[in-house]
């Protein structure tokens, strides 16, 4: 026998549709301004570090304590808002991530940059994860898909518009307005969530009678001590772990070994204590975890690949930011309209479908990218990032619904916590390893190479006299210009062998996304009106 239930219960029926409307608004304000505030700033920060006399290492710091604040608060996120009420903790969060970003404007050292940064970051995680299960609850099941189609195009959108957005400002004003940017849209986001969101049924002062929110008034602390050393010491291992040369540095390999214990510690303490800050149970759903396993690589592909072309188009095409900007628009705005459309569909098509159609059309836009050299014309590049916008779009609306929509009550906030934590930790382990990747092809690929320009080689010859040849008859001893054709041949070496390094990234993001097609198998098949899901 199967019973029909609906996403977040039937909390929908206390809101008119204009306050559903409003506080739609009001959460994407706060996920846009959380999104976009990450890209914006990376960009910023070379600015940052000729203001405060900072060096490469330590400047990173600013990307670095934001991240991990925002990893270590996500899981957290469900009960917090059990806790403390999800009105109350969403406008909270705002108004932390809106001072934190004024704060950060006004820094006069790193230390008070950092520190505010990091403040950011424990701001941001309800932003995002809050806001998602908020939504989910308040809409009736029938716009669910809609709504998350409006929903990802601010995900997507926000850090794709960021490095353009970023490099204007920084050009044309200073870096501090990066973070003042942020007042005015903290101001609307929390001036609407406070007028038009209402405290959750499933989260309700004195539910069990005895006055706490989350049913037993008490606190993990012990969970959250352990998560927060766990995952704190994974993200720096993460974010230092290439330019500390992993195993080489005895740093990375000590916070590596805490970050095993701790999180073994944690996932035994959660799974014991009869009252947890992070409920791993919702593991037991196999649509859950199935969908938490597919966000990771979600998060691997889209962050990673947001990550390193960039930095190929900038370091050897000599991109700007904003050139590089505008080539990642279209397939941003593809992406956005592509999850509209689809969440409108959803409940017509198997998600199923959509997801399989998704995860190949990423795998074949990175197999795409794989063939790029440095003569790959401006729409060869365009055509794969258009295909990979459109793919995207195909996931993220069927892969929220199809991992949550299994979920009743406050297990959606927890849920939610979960689901953008996978996405996130694929994100920083994507960056890690495509930066690794790069930087090891680098000589790889260059010794490789090596072996065919030698003495030996009728082609090296060939090239190097011709380039001695161009350079003596502008003037240069012939000395002289034996050394700099030798310079310029070394030079395109080089500059090969990082580009076949890229290609090798491109490449296991294709891989990545073409493995894990089997765990769609996993999901129950979709069809029904959006928001119900049958429980046998």
């Amino acid at each position: 026998m199967s019973t029909a239930v609906e996403v977040g219960g039937e909390e929908y029926t206390d809101y008119t549709s204009f306050a559903r409307w409003m506080a739609l608004v009001a959460v994407m304000l706060g996920t846009i301004m959380e999104v976009l505030d990450v890209t914006v700033v990376n960009v910023a920060i070379p600015h940052m570090m000729a203001n405060l006399g900072a060096t490469l290492d330590q400047i990173g710091w600013v990307s670095t304590g934001y991240i991990i604040a925002n990893v270590i608060i996500l899981p957290l996120t469900g009960w917090l808002s059990s806790t403390f009420g999800r009105r109350e903790y969403l406008a909270a969060s705002m108004l932390l991530f809106t001072a934190a970003s004024f704060m950060c404007g006004t820094s006069q050292s790193l230390n008070q940059l950092v520190f505010f940064r990091i403040m950011q970051g424990a701001g941001g995680a309800a932003l995002l994860s809050t806001a998602q299960a908020t939504l989910l609850e308040i809409f009736p099941p029938q716009q669910v898909g809609m709504v998350q189609g409006i929903f990802s195009l601010g995900v997507v959108m926000a850090p794709t518009l960021g490095p353009t957005l970023g490099g204007w400002i920084t050009d044309n004003y200073t870096w501090p307005w990066v973070f003042f940017i942020n007042m005015p849209i903290g101001i609307v986001a929390i001036t609407l969530t406070l007028l038009f969101l209402k405290d959750s049924k499933y989260h309700a002062p004195g539910e069990n009678g005895n006055g706490s929110r989350n049913g037993h008034g008490r606190v993990d602390f012990i969970g959250i001590g352990v998560l927060a050393i766990g995952l704190g010491s994974l993200q720096t291992v993460l974010e230092k772990g290439n330019r500390e040369g992993w195993l080489e540095s005895p740093l990375i390999v000590w916070l590596g070994i805490i970050s095993l214990v701790a999180l073994v510690a944690f996932l035994w303490w959660e799974l014991h204590t009869p009252y947890p800050a992070v409920n791993l149970r919702l593991f037991k759903n196999r649509s859950f975890a199935a969908g938490t396993a597919l966000g990771a690589v979600l998060g691997y592909g889209l962050y990673g690949g947001v990550f390193i072309l960039p930095v190929f188009l900038q370091n050897l095409r000599q991109f700007t930011a904003e050139q590089t900007g505008l080539l990642l628009l279209p397939g941003g705005i593809a992406t956005g309209i592509t999850a509209m459309i689809v969440g409108r569909s959803m409940g017509k098509i198997d998600a199923r479908i959509m997801l399989l159609f998704g995860g190949a059309g990423v795998a074949i836009s990175m197999l795409m990218m794989h063939s790029i050299t440095m003569d790959t014309g401006y729409e060869h590049l365009y055509w794969p990032l258009i295909i990979r916008g459109f793919a995207l779009g195909c996931i993220f609306v069927p892969l929220t619904l199809t991992t949550l929509t299994g979920l009743k009550g406050k297990d959606v906030s927890y849920g939610t916590g979960l689901f953008n934590l996978s996405r996130q930790l694929g994100g920083s382990i994507g960056i890690a390893y495509l930066s690794t990747i790069v930087d090891h092809g680098i000589a790889f690929h260059r010794a490789d190479l090596v072996q065919n320009v030698t003495e030996y080689s009728q082609a090296t010859v060939a090239r190097l006299q011709g380039l001695q040849q161009m350079l003596m008859s502008k003037g240069a001893p012939a000395s002289v210009a034996k050394k700099q054709a030798l310079a310029i041949i070394d030079g395109t070496v080089q500059q090969q062998a990082a580009v076949l390094s890229y290609e090798h990234a491109f490449l296991t993001i294709a891989i990545a996304f073409a493995f894990t097609l089997p765990l769609i198998l996993l999901f129950r098949k979709s069809g029904k009106p959006v928001g119900h899901v049958h429980i046998e």
